[in-house]
């Protein structure tokens, strides 16, 4: 009966949550912690910081360690192909209706204008970042290593085509040496 209560709660939450992992917290709390009481509220938030520290999606591993938490492994998978599981199948037939009709020239255009709109969104994303917080020694009396740092990183990943994951590690390494 666990396995079937995790399935259908991580299915609602997977069908209904939108806005990602921080946005579906308020209805995983309610499913677990005051629906079906299978832990107390300082549990869930144990579980939560462990989602939050974890790699990956938080929705996804709130359902992987809540699910192993209730129902051990199986409970894990359930919970987790559950919550996963609506935007799959979203996905799969987004992709079908797409390339059936990549001909078509309304679902050609829509997609051409949709290019410059996600570059865009990348490009405020970056904007954002850029903020005192991010590059601590900012200013016309300081040192500037953050924007050094950020500028050179961008130029090896940008032109001399630099795998990014090793531009990470430098980075990493420079700021600890730096800082």
């Amino acid at each position: 009966m666990i396995y079937w209560q995790l399935f259908w709660a991580y299915l609602k939450i997977g069908i209904l949550g939108f806005g990602g992992g921080y946005a579906m917290l308020s209805m995983i709390q309610f499913e677990v912690v005051d629906h079906y009481c299978w832990m107390t509220m300082e549990e869930f938030a144990d579980i939560v910081a462990l989602s939050q520290m974890t790699p990956g999606p938080v929705s996804i591993n709130l359902a992987t360690f809540i699910g192993y938490t209730v129902g051990g492994i199986w409970g894990s998978l359930l919970a987790t192909t559950a919550i996963v599981l609506p935007s799959l199948l979203m996905l799969v037939l987004v992709m079908k209706f797409l390339f059936k009709n990549k001909e078509n020239y309304i679902v050609k255009t829509t997609l051409a204008s949709m290019k410059p709109v996600i570059a865009g969104l990348i490009f405020v994303a970056a904007l954002l970042m850029m903020n005192p917080t991010s590059f601590v020694d900012f200013g016309l009396h300081q040192n500037n290593f953050s924007v050094i740092i950020c500028a050179v990183s961008f130029v090896a990943v940008f032109w001399a085509k630099i795998n990014p994951i090793l531009i990470i590690l430098a980075s990493g390494l420079v700021g600890y040496l730096i800082y």
